[in-house]
């Protein structure tokens, strides 16, 4: 119970619920209690000889009406014990879940590339709706077997104490029957979470990637692999399923000795004289068949219990990780646009990969720094540096002769616009794609945005045009297109620092021309980090950077370059000669 002890401070969130769930709860057990007794009472108005017929009928027609009313009673409490439990168990799993969002949303790329997304997704919802079924029916049926115990065997005892010391002598034998599946559910719920986890996380990298699946044609090797998972989870799952399925049986078998108990033992106190009805057998026979349903509760509560701790105890290693960034700043800082590298060095530390080797350079607000260099030289790197995805190993890097770690995170990343090197669009309208970068932005000014990036007249080719619905990572358009909306939803954003991390690779020279054109006048009052393969993108910069293996080997202006012997020359001939130069 240790993991579920996280989650008392929704306990004390909905405090008023609860315990207002816990008085209905006690209301309809004492109304449940009257069942019993006006049975007993019209057995021995049968019973009695010295009462008239006409009284005896009076007394059973009371009785009955008393006893419809009790369970008339007792029900509508129990239905509104449910509506009051189980909606704050609702309340619960919606808070849980925004804090499981909000926690996923404030981790770094370490965990991410830790972590795979099908397990992430299972824990915020496979996992999150076990421990719902805690804090709901769990809870409530824990608390209503608790109290229909107190209820009922002070009730018993009031009539006959040696007669319930009999009828529960059960007792310690279902205690011990619970204690050990029990044990065995929480082991095997385990198991069975993670091995749902895995089987997420396969089926979501398939789906993903179902293209690269096809156009090798291993549909077949795939569909064995899932397969042989699923039937895997399959076995955990039955095996699981085999263990509950003991409580049930379990319960009816000592509940049935109870009764047996209660009709040996007391038959033999009736003859003996101990007891002086037989309307208190019946009563004794009622009150531990209303425990049947309680009791056998136990088992299926038990079970929700042990796999309610299970996926806690999954969803509580990632609510304990503590994110290596986040805003260390309370208060607004007002962003101009200056960057300075001063000594940079980065590893990355799941690869041990030093990607960056004392790099130095500066930026002033309103120019463009173009970054050039073979794949794996570390350019990418310095974007995701700037926007603090991750902090330096070793140097400094200044926003406004600020260090970056003084910089609120927030108005940091909010004044920068991104364009990835993977343009990853979402499953919605392209308007909506493109206003992701200003919620706010009107039609007109997502129209504009559009122009600029040179994909307006693509989207006015479409049936639906800015509202047609993109698949999922924007499957529906091109590599080109996929590029163009990125970047129109990072001029949408309108941010002082443009971050454009090789976001023209997928289009030809023309259509880059173009929008390099359109940028220019874009960028004019923008600090704008270019990162490119291609001279044609970089020579309209105002300084030039070049990188090899994680440092600097050239540095200056296009005219400056393109006199000096190195890697920017020589690129630059190589695609003059194949035309990629306009």
């Amino acid at each position: 119970m240790k993991e579920l002890q996280y989650l008392n401070k929704y306990f004390i969130k909905y405090k008023y619920r609860f315990l207002l769930g816990i008085i209905i709860t006690i209301a309809a057990q004492i109304f449940k209690l009257f069942v019993p007794k006006f049975f007993g009472d019209s057995l021995r108005a049968i019973e009695n000889s010295g009462i008239s017929k006409e009284q005896a009928y009076s007394i059973l027609v009371d009785n009955f009406i008393y006893t419809l009313l009790a369970a008339l009673a007792g029900g509508f409490l129990t239905f509104l014990m449910r509506q009051t439990l189980i909606v704050m168990s609702r309340h619960i799993e919606f808070d849980l879940k925004n804090e499981i969002y909000a926690h996923y949303q404030a981790l770094t790329q370490k965990f991410y590339k830790r972590n795979r997304t099908g397990d992430l997704m299972n824990r915020i919802s496979e996992d999150v709706s076990k421990v719902r079924m805690y804090v709901g029916p769990s809870v409530m049926y824990s608390v209503n077997t608790l109290i229909t115990f107190i209820v009922v065997i002070i009730q018993m005892a009031l009539i006959s104490p040696k007669l319930t010391l009999y009828s529960l002598i059960p007792l310690p034998l279902l205690s011990y029957g619970v204690f050990k599946i029990s044990s065995k559910i929480h082991k095997k719920s385990g198991l069975f979470q993670q091995n749902l986890s895995t089987l997420s996380s396969f089926a979501q990298e398939m789906f993903s990637g179902i293209r690269v699946i096809k156009a090798y044609a291993i549909e077949k090797q795939k569909t064995k692999e899932f397969i042989a998972l699923t039937k895997d989870s399959n076995d955990k799952a039955m095996s699981l399923a085999k263990t509950n399925s003991l409580f049930g049986p379990l319960m009816i078998l000592l509940i049935g000795l109870s009764n047996l108990v209660v009709i040996y033992v007391g038959g033999m106190m009736y003859i003996n004289g101990a007891i002086k009805d037989t309307g208190v057998i019946a009563q004794f026979i009622l009150y531990i068949n209303m425990l049947t349903w309680p009791v056998a509760s136990l088992g299926w509560v038990s079970s929700l219990v042990q796999e309610a701790e299970a996926s806690q105890k999954r969803i509580n290693e990632f609510l304990k990780t503590e994110p290596e960034i986040f805003n260390e700043v309370a208060t607004h800082t007002e962003i101009q646009g200056d960057i300075s590298f001063n000594n940079v060095s980065f590893t990355y530390e799941d690869t041990n990969i030093q990607a960056l080797k004392e790099i130095s350079f500066t930026v002033r607000s309103g120019q463009t720094l173009a970054i050039l260099g073979k794949t794996g030289s570390g350019k990418s790197t310095i974007l995701s540096l700037i926007s603090r995805l991750y902090d330096v190993s070793s140097g400094t890097i200044l926003i406004d002769n600020t260090p970056i770690q003084q910089v609120n995170l927030d108005d940091l990343r909010n004044n920068i616009g991104v364009v990835p090197q993977d343009a990853f669009l979402f499953s919605d309208t392209i308007k909506n794609n493109i206003k992701f970068g200003n919620e706010k932005a009107t039609d007109e000014e997502v129209i504009e945005a559009a122009k600029k990036a040179y994909v307006h007249h693509n989207i006015e080719g479409f049936t639906n045009k800015y509202d047609t619905v993109l698949g999922e990572r924007g499957i529906t358009l091109s590599g080109g297109q996929k590029q163009r909306v990125s970047i129109a939803r990072a001029i949408i954003k309108d941010a002082p620092v443009l971050l454009l991390d090789d976001c023209l690779s997928a289009v030809d020279t023309e259509t880059e021309e173009a929008i390099l054109t359109n940028l220019m006048d874009f960028c004019k009052n923008k600090t704008t980090l270019l990162v490119s393969h291609r001279v044609s993108s970089a020579k309209n910069a105002d300084f030039i950077i070049i990188l090899e293996d994680g440092k600097i080997i050239q540095q200056g202006s296009h005219n400056q370059l393109i006199n000096q012997q190195g890697y920017y020359k020589d690129l630059y001939n190589k695609q003059l000669s194949e035309k990629e130069i306009v």
